[in-house]
């Protein structure tokens, strides 16, 4: 389809070089000005450690050695001898050591919105199927010790004193834990946190040093976790799905996790998106697709989903589109969702594990019969709000459209030729 011929410009580039963006559905103003977007954009390290080989597995308590340090697992990815991927669901205490998790799903132990929420404000209980799931983890010594072990150090954590801790009843702490069986904000966690192979801390393992196969299954998983929380509670409306890729991203560990949250309104976000489709049907070729395409910001694609650079955004922003007509990733078919997990994967090979960055879906909310396309944003935390953003709400961002195209594009070409690309997808 073609661009509607009174589409917005929402890019604009100056005599002087200067680009003015704008974000079709949010409204957001972006600035890039010449001769700032060709900094390094990776962190400043310190000099590489050798890693401790008598700390393999348990260098952060999402480490597979730690297992035990993180609430009770709602379920675990496993790879089967044929190279397939298989889901089990609830495993018991006394079995988290007999299979390898390529990726775990366990309840955060911060919730944004806790169980409590959902209880006091929407009358949430636990379903049948979830107390049963409780009743048997804690049914063994093993999962009762897992359970009070966790909690007692969320208590403390959140501020009791260790008095207040033991003088609560053995029941009392267990019904303090019941957000980790029934909770709306999981984790969704990957085995590595460095490479295999590593010798020193500059080796974490990222979403683009993951193969192509392993990070479709990350995105299945974690599609497969979104859906199982749409169902959680009538109240539901929105489930935000989320990676924060190091701590300047607002990671707590530096190893690869997603977050998903159950909430209880669309966002602001969905609502400008919502209002934008009612006026125009086609709007998400006119402002989005196409119009990255009528602006040669196009990257890559495949036969399912398309990569472009996206503009009007705070940060530089890579933007993935899934051309599937279905909204949901769990409805997509295992050719649609692979196409989509394909080119977000590349995305973050070419933009590297020393990058700054948040990975944000963006999907069709809770009762809305209209088609919204999945996408996701893979935004780069390379600057700081500062004084100038928050007089103005004009927002400074380092690197062009144009400019991030240039940057990924290379080093996608570099990527592909030495084979770390999945097949299928044609660069621009």
């Amino acid at each position: 389809m073609a661009v509607a011929a009174d589409a917005p410009d929402f890019l604009v580039q100056l005599a002087d070089g200067t680009v003015k963006q704008r974000n079709p559905f949010t409204g957001t103003e972006v600035w890039t000005v010449p001769g700032r977007g060709d900094r390094p954009l990776g962190m400043a390290r310190p000099a590489a450690v050798p890693l401790d080989p008598s700390m393999h597995g348990r260098h952060c308590a999402f480490c597979p050695e730690n297992v035990r340090q993180t609430p009770p697992e709602k379920s675990r990815s496993v790879r089967d001898d044929d190279g397939t991927h298989r889901t089990l669901l609830a495993v018991p205490a006394e079995e988290l050591d007999s299979t390898v998790a390529e990726f775990r799903r366990v309840p955060n132990l911060f919730e944004i919105l806790s169980y409590d929420y959902w209880h006091l404000n929407h009358g949430y209980e636990l379903s049948d199927a979830v107390r049963a799931r409780r009743d048997a983890y804690l049914a063994t010594v093993q999962g009762r010790a897992h359970v009070l072990a966790v909690i007692e150090n969320k208590l403390r954590a959140s501020g009791k004193t260790g008095d207040e801790v033991s003088g609560m009843t053995e029941d009392e702490r267990i019904e303090a834990a019941s957000g980790f069986f029934g909770g709306g904000h999981d984790v969704v966690i990957a085995r590595r946190h460095f490479v295999d192979g590593a010798r020193t801390d500059h080796e974490l393992a990222s979403s683009g040093t993951l193969t192509p196969e392993e990070h479709r299954e990350f995105i299945r998983f974690t599609a497969e976790a979104t859906k199982d929380l749409y169902a959680m509670d009538p109240g539901v409306r929105y489930v935000s799905v989320f990676q924060n890729w190091l701590k300047p991203a607002g990671a707590s560990f530096d190893h690869l996790h997603k977050q998903l949250v159950a909430i209880d309104e669309r966002g602001a976000q969905n609502e400008a998106v919502l209002a934008a489709v009612a006026k125009n049907p086609d709007v998400f070729e006119d402002w989005a697709v196409g119009y990255a395409r009528k602006r040669g910001l196009v990257v890559a694609q495949n036969a399912h989903a398309v990569l472009f650079a996206g503009f009007g955004h705070r940060y530089p922003t890579l933007e993935v589109w899934s051309t599937a007509e279905a909204s949901e990733p769990w409805e997509h078919s295992t050719e649609e969702l692979g196409a989509v997990s394909d080119l977000l994967h590349a995305a973050h090979a070419a933009t590297g594990a020393d990058v700054p960055c948040n990975e944000e879906w963006h999907t069709r909310p809770a009762g809305v019969d209209v088609r919204i396309p999945w996408r996701i944003c893979l935004k780069w935390r390379v600057s700081t709000l500062a004084g100038f953003e928050g007089a103005t709400k004009v927002n400074v961002n380092t690197v062009s459209p144009w400019t991030l195209r240039d940057r990924v594009l290379a080093r996608l070409r570099e990527l592909q030729a030495e084979g770390a690309l999945a097949a299928g997808i044609e660069l621009a």
